[in-house]
């Protein structure tokens, strides 16, 4: 073969581009500090929502906490409330009974009265005080009108029915009539 039909020469071949264009490092140094600015503020923005989403998480896990609390403890405020009118009934029945009756029905009347009573204490129910000439709390006691009576005004004068609270959270109010003072 002959050398001169062998031999390639690099005029006769395309020219074959690197795909980047030819700038000047000023240029180039220009365009990676916009890209860096871009960047910078797409972290800061991304930071944002990140600290944003982990404060929402966390006041979300708060208020499940204490709803969670609220809920052992009034949770079984409807089962209470079923429970209150047989215990005012128990009581009413032993109002109208002599005190040093010994029948054993009413000593077992008194006595289941008494274990109820405790049972409900532990659940943290309590009595609302209200007592004939006490100081009427509109918070606390049910108003069912007013009378004149030997009590000072805005003081309670009758008890109807005793009002309960659960937890220091009002269950039931006092339902009192309040009196007007001496006419």
């Amino acid at each position: 073969m002959d050398k001169k039909t062998h031999k390639h020469t690099v005029e006769n071949e395309p020219e074959v581009s690197s795909g980047f264009e030819e700038s000047s490092p000023a240029d180039a140094l220009v365009e990676l500090e916009a890209k860096l600015v871009a960047r910078e503020t797409e972290a800061a923005t991304n930071w944002d929502k990140f600290v944003r989403e982990r404060a929402d998480l966390e006041n979300y896990r708060k208020r499940t906490q204490r709803e969670k609390e609220e809920l052992i403890k009034y949770g079984n405020e409807t089962l209470l409330m079923e429970i209150l009118p047989a215990l005012d009934n128990m009581e009413r029945a032993l109002d109208h009974l002599d005190t040093e009756n010994s029948d054993p029905v009413v000593v077992g009347v008194r006595m289941t009265l008494d274990m109820l009573v405790s049972a409900l204490k532990k659940f943290g129910v309590t009595p609302v005080p209200a007592e004939k000439g006490g100081e009427f709390d509109s918070s606390l006691h049910q108003a069912m009108g007013q009378v004149a009576s030997e009590f000072p005004a805005n003081s309670i004068a009758e008890v109807f029915q005793k009002g309960y609270l659960l937890n220091e959270r009002l269950l039931r109010p006092a339902m009192v009539m309040v009196s007007k003072g001496c006419e």
